[in-house]
């Protein structure tokens, strides 16, 4: 009796090897589970690859340069081409249209595939990017060809005529203008054309403009 007592007692209570073994033997229906959650897990990790994918190649149409252009060109159909980005590698303020593009002034030179932006074009926000939101664009006409022939977008200069009375004394009209465009004499361009445009708040541009009907107008470099 005692013996019997015993061997139900060992059967009751596994060995650590008895432990082990059980942990692990295979069981169906733990196997079943794992696979089915595993299955899900890749079937969402599949998903959310698949919307970023498709993110990645959205893609949306901006107006590019097609050649090599200088600046002051008025731009045709010819300057331009309409070719779709990925929408994170579009640049701020791009064009969408060639329409809204087309016989507008290109304020620098471009290269051939540049995207072309709102502030490449000769504009209220060229201005406003070049001298702030009350800024204006003035015509200068430099008599020295070898001044306004060194000039160049994005030069900062000071503008000056000569004294009213005669005394050949300069007096400086503005400070600080911004060069927004700077069009080379052999360009093309009729000799009437203003060969240099400055960007200045509105008084400063005022003045400049008035003494420019007047008088003969230099400016100096920074």
């Amino acid at each position: 009796m005692a013996r019997d007592v015993g061997r139900l007692r060992d059967a009751l209570s596994p060995t650590t090897l008895d432990r082990v073994s059980r942990l692990t033997r295979p069981d169906w229906s733990r196997t079943t589970t794992g696979r089915r959650i595993a299955a899900a897990a890749l079937a969402v990790i599949a998903l959310v690859l698949a919307i970023r994918g498709d993110q990645g190649n959205d893609r949306v149409d901006v107006v590019t340069v097609a050649r090599d252009v200088p600046p002051g060109t008025v731009l045709g159909e010819a300057d331009l081409r309409l070719i779709p980005l990925p929408v994170d590698a579009v640049p701020d303020g791009a064009v969408h249209s060639t329409e809204g593009v087309i016989g507008h002034t290109l304020a620098g030179p471009a290269r051939s595939g540049e995207t072309l932006t709102d502030v490449r074009l000769l504009g209220s926000r060229l201005a406003e990017a070049a001298a702030g939101p009350d800024a204006r664009v003035v015509p200068l006409r430099i008599d020295d060809a070898q001044v306004a022939g060194l000039l160049r977008a994005g030069d900062v200069v000071d503008i000056l005529t000569a004294d009213a009375e005669g005394s050949g004394t300069p007096r400086v009209l503005a400070t600080n203008a911004t060069v927004v465009l700077a069009a080379a004499r052999d360009s093309g361009r009729a000799a009437s054309d203003p060969a240099v445009l400055v960007a200045l708040p509105e008084v400063s541009a005022t003045a400049v403009a008035a003494a420019t009907m007047t008088g003969t107008i230099t400016v100096t470099l920074h």
